[in-house]
């Protein structure tokens, strides 16, 4: 029987009941511009302190540190682009990963245009940075490490903790030097804590977490200065510029406290749905590879190199199935370029080209799973027969 299942939890997921019900009154009956100082201002005034107290305790940080964006992308602007103009004169040296999201990469691209150093760390075939690399990369104009928290494509968490705590010593050596980091997949699929991490800034995003896109913020730790990148206006502590989005300010707020309350179970039931499509994937399927670290990754992401197709091909085969997957990071949808992120792991063009991504959520069943089962070894098997690649191996 056909039916639509959605395994692409990791571009967006959908929004949860509660948090709409929270976000509908600051639609219409309770309109008012937080910056305003009368009744109708204070009332939207105190529901967005009331979110940001929410977003502060998901990651164990202070609410007066917490900055609300438009979403992941401009958390990563405003952190990389805010720190290094607010402290240029301690450096132009960058350090980040070979797999970070386009919104850090291409930021440090972008920046390098403007005369900045930008080392790429490694992560060679386990798809995870090695703290030796991050301290032999780090110079004397060095001012900003980036890394992300955990892969938006093949799940692998990072050692942000060892990172954190080697950018504090060179800090406490007297060295003018932060720490960036973008958790953006990570937040609210597993515990991320900015004190454990000794982070400066860290990424969030609330469309990751059962929350309406277009809404993000950034923890800037207490004394980092920013320059801030939206000029016009005080809000935010003047670190962000422009009217709150109240109504998705306040539905942030309410997935960040499920997201809070849920997560041990949430970990157990992502994680068992993702090992059990691996099996069975290990079992009724032949030719593939499984991308990154096994065991060091996020609950909700698998990654996977099916050989001698083209991923584009597959995921429009499934779609047809009605099965929604991706072959890559939702930001880098229609660009026929092998995932950066594949290929950074030793990855030829060929298994980088065939890589999809199953990501797993909450709303997904047993039920689901057995569907996603029996179309794809389908799917595989037809793409194959008629695939270039395939036919010149018979050939052989």
């Amino acid at each position: 029987m056909f039916r639509r299942v959605y395994l692409d939890n990791s571009a967006t997921t959908p929004v949860d009941r509660e948090v709409v019900a929270a976000m509908l009154p600051f639609f219409s009956e309770k309109f008012g511009n937080a910056s305003s100082i009368h009744f109708f201002g204070q009332e939207a005034r105190g529901a967005v302190d009331k979110a940001r107290h929410q977003v502060a305790e998901l990651i164990n940080a202070r609410p007066n540190e917490i900055v609300f964006t438009s979403g992941g992308t401009e958390a990563n602007n405003l952190a990389i682009r805010g720190l290094i103009e607010a402290n240029e004169k301690y450096g132009k040296h960058i350090i980040t990963s070979a797999i970070e999201h386009s919104a850090v990469r291409e930021v440090c691209q972008d920046l390098e245009k403007r005369g900045y150093a930008v080392t790429y760390l490694p992560v060679y075939e386990d798809g995870i940075v090695k703290i030796e690399d991050v301290s032999d990369a780090i110079r004397e104009d060095t001012i900003l490490v980036s890394v992300m928290t955990a892969n938006n494509e093949i799940g692998t968490i990072q050692p942000v903790e060892e990172i954190g705590r080697l950018v504090r010593r060179r800090r406490e050596n007297g060295k003018k030097i932060w720490f960036h980091t973008d958790a953006v997949q990570a937040v609210g699929k597993i515990p991320v804590d900015v004190e454990a991490i000794g982070c400066d800034l860290l990424s969030v995003s609330a469309h990751k977490i059962h929350a309406p896109k277009g809404i993000g913020a950034l923890y800037a730790r207490r004394g980092v200065r920013l320059h801030s990148q939206n000029i016009g206006g005080h809000q935010e502590r003047e670190r962000r510029g422009g009217t709150e989005s109240v109504p998705f300010i306040v539905a942030f707020g309410k997935a960040c406290e499920l997201a809070k309350n849920n997560l041990a179970e949430s970990q157990i039931i992502l994680k068992n749905l993702r090992d059990k499509f691996e099996q069975a994937v290990g079992e009724i399927i032949s030719d593939f590879e499984f991308n990154g670290n096994r065991e060091n990754r996020l609950p909700h992401i698998s990654n996977i190199s099916f050989c001698t197709i083209e991923g584009e091909g597959l995921l429009i085969n499934l779609d047809l199935q009605g099965v929604a997957v991706s072959t890559g990071s939702a930001c880098s949808s229609g660009s026929l370029e092998p995932s950066p992120v594949i290929r950074a792991l030793g990855r030829d063009d060929e298994l980088a080209r065939g890589a999809i991504r199953f990501s797993f959520g909450k709303e997904n069943t047993a039920a689901d799973l057995e569907y996603v089962l029996e179309v794809l070894p389908k799917a595989i098997e037809n793409l194959r027969r008629l695939s270039p690649n395939r036919l010149k191996q018979a050939a052989k």
